[in-house]
C-alpha cells in the first residue's frame, strides 16, 4: 500500500496534489452555490459546466502535444499558478457582484487552464515512480483526490453557512493552489523518450490514433463518456440542497462530499489488496451500479438515502477511475502519454463538464428530478451497450499491458 508514497518524487507531488485538489473543490463548491443564489436557474449551473468544458475540447490535441514536447513539471507550475491569477480574479468579481457573464468569461479562462494542466500532470505521474510501484500511485492519486474532494466542499459549505464572504473563500482557494505550483519545481522525473515532432495535425491525432488501436483503452473512455454525460447529477445538486432537500449551504458541502468519501474508502481498500483481477467485468458492473445509485438518488427525498445513494455511486464510480487510468498510462509509450492524457482529459471533460450542460437543460423543461433519473436510465443502458460492441472489455483481466510493442 505504501510503496508509491515511499519515493521522494511521489511524496512530493502527492502533498501539492492534495493542497491543490483541496483548493479547487472548495472554489467549484462556491462558484455553484454562489450562480445559484444569483440566479435560482438549473441552466445558469448547466452553462457554468458548458463554459469549463469548451475549452478542455478546444485546445485539448494541443496541450497533448505540448506535454509531450516541453517540461511537464514546468507547465504543471505555470498552470498551477495560472489558478491562483483565477481565484484572484474570482474574489474580485464576488466582491463587486459582477454581472453573470463575467463568471463565465474567468470559467473558460480556467478551462483554458485546466486543458493544458491535466494531461501533463497525468503523463508526468509514471515517470515519478519505479514501474511496478505506478499501480499503487494511481490508487494513492485517487484516494487523495477522494479525500480532498470530502474536505474541499464541506470546508466550503461550513464557511459559506458561517457567514464568510465568498470572496475571501477564493483567496484560500489561490493559497492552497499555488502550493502544487512550488512544489513540481522540486521533482525530478525519470528521463525516457519524448516527442520530438512540430506540431502538425498528424503529430496532435497521434494519441487519437493509438486509442483507436487499443480498442481496451477506447472501450473503457467509451464507457465512462457516455455513462458520466448521462448519470452525472453534480450540477443540480445545489437545486437538491436548497429545494427538494430543504437544506442550504452546509448540506450542499456534504451533498457534494458524499460520493468522494465512498470513492475514497474504496481507494483505500484497494490500495490494501492485491493487483485486480477480472478488471473489464468489474469495470462493466460498477458503472452500471453507479446508473441505479442515480436513479435512487433522483427519486429520494431522504437526506440519508441521498447521501447513501451519493457515497455508493462514488464507491464505484472510482473503480472505474483506477481501471482506466491504468490502463491509459501503462499501455501509452511515453512519447504518446501527453496526447493521450489529453485525449482522456477530452472524455473526462465532454462527461462532466458537458454532462452538466445537459442536466441542467433538462432540468429547465422538466425538472431535476426527471433530469437524474433519466440520466441514470441511460447510464445502464450505456453498460449494456459498450458490453456489446467491445468483447474485448467484457474479456479483460490484467490492466498491465502484455504486447511488446506497446511497452516502454
Amino acid at each position: 500500500m505504501t510503496r508509491a508514497i515511499r519515493e521522494r518524487n511521489y511524496a512530493i507531488f502527492a502533498i501539492g496534489f492534495a493542497c491543490s485538489g483541496f483548493g479547487l473543490q472548495m472554489l467549484t463548491t462556491v462558484i455553484l452555490w454562489d450562480l445559484w443564489l444569483r440566479t435560482h436557474d438549473p441552466l445558469v449551473l448547466g452553462l457554468a459546466g458548458l463554459a469549463r468544458a469548451l475549452p478542455v475540447v478546444a485546445l485539448a490535441l494541443v496541450s497533448g502535444h505540448v506535454a509531450d514536447r516541453h517540461s511537464r513539471k514546468h507547465i504543471i507550475a505555470a498552470t498551477q499558478f495560472a489558478f491562483v491569477v483565477v481565484c484572484i480574479a474570482f474574489a474580485l468579481a464576488s466582491s463587486m457582484e459582477a454581472p453573470i457573464w463575467v463568471w463565465y468569461a474567468l470559467l473558460v479562462v480556467s478551462g483554458c487552464v485546466r486543458s493544458f494542466n491535466g494531461p501533463s500532470r497525468s503523463s508526468l505521474l509514471p515517470l515519478l515512480v519505479r514501474p511496478e510501484n505506478f499501480e499503487s500511485a494511481v490508487t494513492w492519486n485517487s484516494g487523495i483526490f477522494q479525500a480532498a474532494a470530502v474536505l474541499g466542499p464541506i470546508t466550503a459549505g461550513i464557511l459559506l453557512g458561517s457567514g464568510a464572504p465568498s470572496w475571501s473563500i477564493f483567496l484560500l482557494c489561490g493559497v492552497l493552489i499555488a502550493v502544487l505550483g512550488v512544489l513540481a519545481l522540486q521533482l525530478n522525473p525519470r528521463i525516457e523518450a519524448r516527442a520530438s515532432a512540430t506540431l502538425t495535425l498528424r503529430s496532435m491525432f497521434a494519441g487519437m490514433s493509438h486509442i483507436y488501436r487499443e480498442r481496451t483503452i477506447l472501450a473503457t473512455l467509451t464507457l465512462d463518456l457516455f455513462g458520466v454525460f448521462l448519470g452525472g447529477a453534480t450540477a443540480l445538486l445545489p437545486i437538491y440542497a436548497a429545494e427538494i432537500l430543504k437544506g442550504g449551504p452546509m448540506l450542499l458541502g456534504w451533498l457534494k462530499a458524499s460520493p468522494y468519501i465512498g470513492a475514497f474508502l474504496m481507494a483505500v481498500w484497494i490500495a490494501a489488496r492485491p493487483r485486480m483481477r477480472y478488471a473489464g467485468p468489474a469495470l462493466l458492473l460498477c458503472v452500471a451500479v453507479f446508473g441505479g445509485c442515480m436513479i435512487v438518488f433522483g427519486l429520494s427525498t431522504s437526506i440519508w438515502v441521498s447521501m447513501l445513494a451519493l457515497f455508493i455511486s462514488g464507491a464505484v464510480d472510482n473503480v472505474s477511475v483506477i481501471i482506466r487510468h491504468t490502463l491509459v498510462q501503462t499501455r501509452t509509450p511515453n512519447e504518446l502519454r501527453g496526447r493521450v492524457s489529453a485525449v482522456n482529459s477530452l472524455f473526462i471533460e465532454c462527461s462532466n463538464e458537458l454532462g452538466a450542460f445537459e442536466s441542467g437543460l433538462v432540468a429547465k423543461h422538466w425538472g431535476p428530478v426527471a433530469s437524474v433519473v433519466s440520466g441514470g436510465i441511460g447510464t445502464l443502458l450505456v453498460v449494456g451497450s459498450i458490453a456489446g460492441l467491445f468483447p474485448e472489455l467484457r474479456k479483460l483481466r490484467t490492466m498491465v499491458q502484455q504486447e511488446p510493442d506497446q511497452t516502454t
